[in-house]
């Protein structure tokens, strides 16, 4: 799977950004998607993930209840609609699609993840 985010940019405390990423190659509902994140001189992150069938989600503590993670596997489209961004949230942001036969648990560490996209930056001011 080819992936392919963006939506970033540069926002101020409390706003909202939607990020996007493309996907391309096997068929979209079958394998789970995630988001990650990894600020400057920080280990990447979890974020969220999704089942593949958009059934299920999971969040990071630091996100729930002002992100949510969606998909539109018809488009090959996964979404995360980040609301109420503090400075803390600043980061690279990376989706990631699981490899073949990974995908009956949605993982939330990224050795569950084959495929990764080029990242996208959020940067919140406060």
């Amino acid at each position: 799977v080819q992936l392919q985010a963006s939506g970033g940019g540069l926002v101020q405390a409390g706003d909202s950004l939607r990020l996007s990423c493309a996907a391309s190659g096997r068929t979209a509902s079958t394998y789970n998607m995630a988001w990650f994140r990894q600020a400057p001189g920080k280990e990447r992150e979890f974020v969220a993930a999704i089942s593949r069938l958009g059934l299920t989600t999971y969040y990071a503590d630091s996100v729930k209840g002002r992100f949510t993670i969606s998909r539109d596997n018809a488009n090959k489209m996964m979404y995360l609609q980040m609301n109420s961004l503090k400075p803390e949230d600043t980061a690279v942001y990376y989706c990631a699609a699981a490899a073949p036969g990974r995908n009956s648990i949605v993982a939330v560490t990224s050795v569950g993840y084959e495929s990764w996209g080029q990242g996208t930056q959020v940067t919140v001011s406060s």
